[in-house]
């Protein structure tokens, strides 16, 4: 992945968006959640659950994502390491 400098957050936000996304730009978005994946990969609940309906079982995984994003937050909180990577 290549580096890239910015001399303002704005201009950083602004190269973040892709306004005619080619096969490149989404292998690349892929790239990307499959790296944050190893970083972090998230522990789903083992088991079989039944649901109602989708939005049950969307909530559902919502919620344990949720856990693991504050779980995540805590832990660097504890350790005073705030400092997130731009990727």
């Amino acid at each position: 992945m290549p580096v890239f400098k910015f001399k303002t957050f704005e201009d950083a936000e602004k190269a973040l968006w892709s306004k005619k996304p080619d096969g490149n730009y989404f292998r690349n978005v892929g790239d990307f959640f499959e790296f944050i994946d190893k970083l972090y990969p998230i522990r789903y609940q083992t088991g079989l659950f039944k649901f109602k309906n989708l939005k049950e079982a969307n909530n559902h995984r919502n919620q344990q994502e949720s856990e693991f994003a504050k779980k995540i937050y805590n832990a660097r909180i504890k350790t005073k390491k705030l400092i997130v990577h731009v990727l």
